[in-house]
């Protein structure tokens, strides 16, 4: 069934989870516009129905081009104070944004919604809590320094799974949903689709 599975996603991470749990799939990133999409929301709305709605727009995007496949779209929303943070757009803006988080907890939504023949056939939202150290400017020019790309790929500016770990004191949710995607969950969804060993 390998050719039956498409990720709707340009996330190196998401890529790399699914394929170490040994997953074959095609890769074909939904153009939607994220920043409207989390800008059309009212302040009544619930955290983890933003992020659901995004995960649900990749799949569904992409999945009414290709009906016979099942399409997993995933995304993360980012909240601090009650305020939702998108993609840092350079450099500048990534090291304000760390020096906001600097000291603070902030909460990571991840949702996965799968589509197939235009049909939601599994979403599921998941939350974790990361609390990050204080540092002061020079630590914050520092890992900016040897972060790269990170800064401005991932919603909090860090990567978990690399030096970006360096920056908290303490995590409270699932590994998987601060990278990105609630993996466990979706992997036992799929099992039911015959996604099986």
């Amino acid at each position: 069934m390998s050719d039956d599975l498409i990720l709707a996603s340009n996330s190196f991470a998401r890529q790399n989870m699914l394929r170490d749990a040994g997953y074959d799939f095609d890769i074909i990133p939904a153009d939607i516009d994220e920043e409207k999409i989390i800008n059309q929301q009212s302040d009544d709305d619930n955290i983890s129905d933003v992020a659901m709605l995004l995960a649900r727009e990749k799949s569904q995007f992409v999945g009414a081009q290709y009906l016979d496949k099942y399409i997993i779209g995933s995304d993360q929303v980012l909240v601090l104070k009650d305020k939702i943070y998108s993609k840092a757009k350079d450099i500048h803006e990534a090291k304000l944004r760390l020096k906001e988080f600097q000291g603070q907890s902030h909460v990571l939504y991840s949702a996965v919604s799968v589509h197939k023949n235009n049909q939601e056939i599994y979403s599921y939202c998941d939350k974790a809590t990361l609390q990050m150290r204080k540092l002061n400017d020079n630590e914050i020019e520092n890992y900016c320094a040897v972060a790269g790309d990170v800064l401005t790929s991932c919603v909090g500016c860090y990567a978990l799974e690399s030096n970006g770990i360096r920056l908290f004191e303490r995590i409270e949710g699932d590994y998987f949903t601060i990278l990105g995607m609630p993996l466990l969950p979706l992997i036992g969804a799929l099992n039911k689709e015959g996604f099986t060993l």
